[in-house]
């Protein structure tokens, strides 16, 4: 896990190499954690990479590594925190051959020891125990469509000498993310959208796509940034890049297409050999996910996920699991308190268990960090900071995480509720826009003013995926924000095509929640909150329920026609865990967030709770744009 950084001047010829006595005092060129020389290019750009990089630091703090290509063309940036081979032979960047080829990597591969195996058995030599060094290889013998043989969490920028040409790729669900800015001559990349802001260049005028999108979902939908010069590359794409020619993005994962080729395909197995199917691939996944030279803990709450990860994780370590769980000043001894039966499960499995307690005066404490370690406006989040400075604190560097159980095997209300409003809505679309206008100053005054959208939104599955996860409606838009900010917001977005296009192909009604879920949810909130979350502390969060390997196995039964659910999951537990977790109904991770807020609600909005919580970090993420560098 690391932060990584770079540049390539794909556009014109590159800068020209520093003289001698205008080289940047103290910045060195670092491969494989030696120094190898001073740095000579350009010395904006040399200033540019040092800045990202400085802001990346709890990232990785074990190492710091920067790379040039003797052209000036490229450059790279580091920050590593060592997971898989700890050595300094597993240092970033990372060169092959003299610097034929040169890695930047964020991430983990999990199946690299079978890739290394392969690649060893076709004469292949290997100088490290690492994943990164795999990635140089894989590459040099498959090129670009390397990235389909990969199983983990990753983003990485490749540098090809001999082609004059950057891959960057990201993983199929984007578990880690990567951020670019592209001028049409100089692409940049970095792990962080502030490392990007912070190394200048950028246009970080307002996105009003961005500032919508986070109104309407309480994050910033993918692949918008709150600034108007800074993309992500999307989750399962790659970017291919030549000098002097135009990049080429090609889509090498699509989770619609997974869930409509297991539809095509045979039937999914049935009893007994459904729960054995369930219990190869849980055990498979744990296995992949628990692959580390440091010690892996357990995000261990009182749910079903995370009382499976810990079932099937406690078996791959040889030495006792360590598990952590968070628990709440407001909820001790209540019913919401989460304590006694995660500690109840630690004591079956034998793992070294601590209950860190957080208390209302210890978040007033932590919420101006908690903000900026935001790299992008969220309304969520808040849980995983605290339980990850509370895993950091027992000097762990890893920890697995139950996130993406719910969207696999239909946890969530979604997975009932959004049939049956299309069911109920189909008939009555006509009315629509119509119903919404006269009842919404009604409804607004008794109950959530989504209702009033029913007719309107609900006679679709994405229609219905946004009054249902939708934070404020579209029409609610024109009192937050300003109506030209509105309009071409919501014409960048085209919130409805893309919703529909999450779910093309796809015919079952399970099979399209998951794929909503997967593809909005838990991509730009949930999977983007771990990331900031785990990095501010220097933790890496793995989330086995999110992988490729365990979807395409899993994706028969999400998309069955008595498609799999989680009452079938307590069968796979140990029998004292089973119990305590008999007759506890869906509830999440909860946290007091409402009661510590003290937002004020704003005046003729009927907004509290998460609506205010969420005027009021975009109002701190605009007043810090307004101070942001401008492009250089």
């Amino acid at each position: 896990m690391c932060g990584i950084a770079g540049l390539f001047h794909y556009g014109s010829a590159a800068p020209m190499a520093a003289a001698a006595g205008s080289r940047l005092a103290g910045i060195e060129v670092m491969v494989g954690g030696r120094r190898v020389g001073e740095a000579t290019a350009d010395p904006a750009d040399l200033r540019s990479l040092v800045d990202m990089s400085e802001v990346m630091l709890s990232r990785g703090p074990d190492s710091a590594g920067l790379w040039q290509d003797e052209s000036g063309r490229a450059l790279f940036a580091q920050r590593r925190l060592a997971i898989i081979e700890t050595s300094e032979r597993g240092f970033q960047p990372m060169v092959h051959d003299g610097g034929r080829l040169v890695v930047n990597f964020n991430g983990e591969i999990y199946n690299y020891r079978a890739l290394k195996a392969e690649l060893e058995a076709k004469g292949r030599r290997f100088a490290s125990n690492s994943d990164t060094e795999v990635l140089l290889h894989l590459y040099d013998v498959e090129g670009p469509a390397m990235v389909e043989r990969l199983r983990g969490m990753f983003a990485f920028a490749l540098w090809d000498r001999e082609r004059r040409a950057m891959l960057l790729a990201r993983d199929p669900f984007g578990i880690k993310p990567l951020y670019m800015a592209d001028d049409g001559r100089t692409l940049r990349f970095a792990s962080q959208v502030k490392a990007l802001v912070a190394g200048g260049h950028v246009d970080t005028a307002l996105q009003p796509a961005a500032e919508v999108g986070f109104l309407l979902w309480g994050s910033v939908p993918e692949p918008f940034t709150l600034y108007r010069g800074i993309r992500a590359l999307p989750a399962g794409h790659a970017l291919w890049q030549v000098a002097g020619g135009a990049p080429t993005i090609r889509r090498y994962h699509s989770i619609a297409a997974v869930l409509a080729q297991a539809e095509a395909g045979p039937a999914a197995p049935s009893a007994g050999a459904r729960a054995e199917l369930l219990r190869e691939h849980i055990a498979d996944t744990m296995r992949h996910h628990m692959v580390a030279d440091v010690p892996v803990g357990v995000f261990l709450s009182g749910g079903m996920d995370s009382s499976l990860v810990a079932e099937f994780a406690t078996p791959e370590n040889a030495q006792p699991l360590r598990t952590v769980t968070l628990g709440f000043d407001e909820y001790r001894g209540g019913e919401l308190d989460e304590t006694p039966i995660a500690e109840s499960t630690a004591r079956t499995h034998g793992t070294q268990h601590q209950t860190v307690w957080v208390s209302r005066a210890e978040f007033a404490a932590a919420r101006d960090h908690l903000l900026r370690a935001m790299d992008q406006p969220t309304i969520d989040g808040t849980n995983v900071y605290f339980v990850s400075k509370a895993t950091a604190s027992t000097g762990l560097k890893v920890a697995l995480s139950g996130i993406g159980g719910d969207e696999v095997f239909a946890g969530y209300p979604s997975f009932r509720q959004i049939p049956r409003m299309v069911a109920l809505a189909s008939p009555f679309a006509a009315l629509g826009r119509g119903f919404r206008l006269v009842s919404e100053p009604v409804l607004r005054h008794f109950t959530s003013p989504k209702y009033a959208g029913l007719f309107e939104y609900g006679s679709t599955y994405g229609g219905a995926y946004l009054l249902r996860r939708g934070l404020f409606m579209p029409w609610e838009l024109p009192a937050l924000l300003d109506g030209d900010i509105v309009r071409r917001g919501l014409a960048d977005l085209h919130t409805e095509t893309t919703l529909a296009s999450a779910i093309e192909g796809v015919r079952s009604a399970n099979a399209r929640v998951a794929a909503l879920e997967l593809s909005f949810y838990l991509r730009n909130q949930l999977l983007r909150d771990a990331d900031w979350a785990g990095m501010a502390h220097s933790l890496e969060i793995r989330t086995p329920f999110v992988d490729a390997g365990f979807f395409q196995a899993l994706a028969p039964l999400i998309a069955a026609q008595q498609p799999v659910t989680k009452a079938e999951l307590p069968a796979l537990l140990s029998p004292p865990v089973r119990a305590s977790l008999a007759g506890r109904g869906k509830r999440g991770f909860v946290v007091p967030v409402r009661d510590w807020l003290g937002v004020p609600s704003h005046a003729g909005a009927r907004l509290r709770g998460w609506r205010a919580w969420a005027l009021d970090v975009i109002d701190t993420f605009r007043s810090g744009a307004r101070a942001a560098p401008t492009a250089g």
